[in-house]
C-alpha cells in the first residue's frame, strides 16, 4: 500500500504495520516506546502521497493544546515535509488536499458526530481513557470505504473499556501490538535514566509506566495496595450463595446518583460479596421486590444514617417505607469518612468479591481516589463521582459487619412467624 522504506524514514520493527492495511490499529505499552510519534509520522506520510481526511480525537480536548497538533507539527519539521503542509492554528492542511481536523470526544452527540463520516483515518491517542458510550458513538461513524481507526494509549486497568475492546477482545480485521522502550531503537539516554531510576524508587509504579502493564487499580486509588492484595489472594473469585447464611442488604441510597446495593453473607471472620446492584431512578419499593424475587435467606436491611429523614413528598424515611415493606431495618453507625477508610483498609483481607455479580463493585474500588488540589497537588477529601457510590457502600458494609449475623433474632418490632424466621426471610 505505502512504501515507507523507499523514502528513507525508519520505524521501529514492531510498527511496521502502519503501513498495512488494517480496520484497527492498535499499539499499547509504556513510556518512551515511540508509539505517538510513529503514528503521527505514519498519517504525515500517507497523507503526503494521496489526500486524506484524518481525524485525531482523544475523550476530552478543552482546547487544541489538548490534542497531537503540536505532534504533527514538530514532526511535520523532522521529516522535512514542510513543503507538503500548512500548520495553522486549529488544523493542518496538506497541499494535496489532506486535512487534519481535532476533536474531543466526549461533548460529541449521535448527531453532532456525524460531520465525521467522510473520514479515511481516526487517530484515537491516550484512548485509555475513552468510555464506551464514545467508542459506541465514534466506530459506526467511521465508515468510509478503506477507512481506519488508528489506536495508543498507555493501560491503566485491565477492566478499562478500551483495553476490553481492543487487547482483550481484539475485533476482526485488526492488529493489536504491545511496544514497549526496549522497541525503540531510538531511545534516548535521558528516559533511560529515568526509567532507572523509577526502578529503584518507585517499584508500585514501574511496571505500569515503562512496561506497558495495567495497574490494580487507578493511580492514587485510596484502596490501590488492598485491591492489589485481594487480586493476589484470590479474594475475588467464584462466591456462591450458601443459604445456610443470613444474606445482609447494605444499601448507599441516591434517585439520581446511583443507589448502590450489596448482598453480603457472613461465616465466622469471612465477609462474602455475592452480589452487586447499582441503579437510579427506582423507588424503594422496586429494589425492595427486586431482592425478594431472590428468595435468599434474609437478614437484615442497613441504610446509612440518612435513611432516618423523612421525604417531604411521601412523609415516610426510607427506614419506615424499607420496614413497611417487610424488611427489618438497622441505621449505620455515624462514622466520619476517614474513620471508616481506616477501617476498610483493615478488614479489606476478610472480605470476599464475588467476581461475576460484584465486578462492579470491584471496579469501584479501584477507581476510588481523592480529589487533589491543583495549586498544592496535595491530595484532599475523596472524590465524588460514579465510582464513589461503590466504595461508599463497601464502606458502610465493613462499619456494620461485626453486627451481621446468622441469628433468627427476636425483634422489639418483631415481625416474625412462630418459627422465628421473619415474613420476608422464610423462603
Amino acid at each position: 500500500m505505502f512504501a515507507p522504506l523507499e523514502l528513507e524514514w525508519s520505524f521501529p520493527d514492531r510498527l511496521g504495520f502502519l503501513f498495512e492495511p488494517y480496520r484497527y490499529k492498535t499499539a499499547y505499552g509504556g513510556r518512551g516506546s515511540s508509539k505517538s510519534w510513529s503514528f503521527a509520522r505514519a498519517l504525515l506520510i500517507q497523507g503526503s502521497i494521496e489526500p486524506l481526511r484524518v481525524l485525531c480525537v482523544r475523550e476530552v480536548q478543552k482546547s487544541i493544546r489538548d490534542s497531537v497538533h503540536r505532534l504533527l507539527a514538530d514532526q511535520i519539521r523532522v521529516l522535512g515535509l514542510q513543503s507538503c503542509y500548512d500548520v495553522l492554528e486549529t488544523e493542518i492542511r496538506g497541499k494535496n488536499g489532506t486535512l487534519f481536523i481535532f476533536s474531543g470526544l466526549s461533548t460529541q452527540t449521535t448527531e453532532s458526530i456525524k460531520s465525521f463520516e467522510g473520514v479515511d483515518r481516526c487517530w484515537c491517542e491516550e484512548a485509555q481513557a475513552i468510555s464506551k458510550r464514545s467508542w459506541d458513538i465514534l466506530t459506526p461513524t467511521i465508515r468510509k470505504d478503506d477507512s481506519e481507526i488508528w489506536i495508543t494509549f498507555n493501560p491503566e486497568l485491565d477492566s478499562d473499556e478500551t483495553y476490553q475492546r481492543f487487547v482483550v477482545n481484539t475485533p476482526p480485521n485488526s492488529i493489536t501490538v504491545m511496544v514497549n522502550y526496549h522497541d525503540n531503537p531510538w531511545f534516548p539516554d535521558v528516559l533511560e535514566q529515568e526509567r532507572k531510576h523509577c526502578a529503584l524508587t518507585n517499584k508500585a509504579d514501574y511496571a505500569q509506566i515503562w512496561e506497558g502493564k495495567c495497574r490494580a487499580a487507578v493511580a492514587g486509588a485510596i484502596y490501590a495496595n488492598e485491591i492489589s492484595t485481594s487480586l493476589n489472594n484470590g479474594n475475588i473469585c467464584n462466591v456462591p450463595y450458601d443459604p445456610m447464611l443470613k444474606v445482609h442488604v447494605v444499601f448507599d441510597l441516591g434517585w439520581n446518583d446511583a443507589m448502590a446495593i450489596s448482598l453480603v453473607q457472613r461465616s465466622a471472620s469471612e465477609l462474602r460479596i455475592i452480589e452487586y446492584i447499582e441503579d437510579s431512578h427506582k423507588t424503594l419499593d422496586a429494589y425492595s421486590a427486586m431482592l425478594k424475587e431472590r428468595r435468599y435467606n434474609w437478614g437484615r436491611v442497613w441504610l446509612p444514617h440518612d435513611g432516618r429523614h423523612k421525604d417531604f413528598k411521601t412523609g415516610l424515611s426510607a427506614q419506615e417505607i424499607m420496614v413497611n415493606l417487610g424488611w427489618e431495618v438497622q441505621i449505620t453507625p455515624n462514622m466520619s469518612i476517614e474513620d471508616g477508610i481506616r477501617l476498610t483498609r483493615m478488614m479489606f483481607g476478610r472480605i470476599y468479591f464475588d467476581k461475576n455479580k460484584a465486578d462492579r463493585l470491584v471496579q469501584c474500588v479501584k477507581r476510588y481516589r481523592r480529589s487533589i488540589n491543583q495549586q498544592t497537588n496535595e491530595p484532599g477529601a475523596p472524590f465524588h463521582d460514579e465510582f464513589s457510590h461503590g466504595a461508599d457502600n463497601l464502606r458502610y458494609l465493613v462499619i456494620n459487619a461485626d453486627q451481621m449475623s446468622n441469628e433468627n433474632w427476636d425483634y422489639d418490632n418483631d415481625e416474625s412467624d412462630q418459627t422465628g424466621r421473619s415474613s420476608i426471610g422464610g423462603y
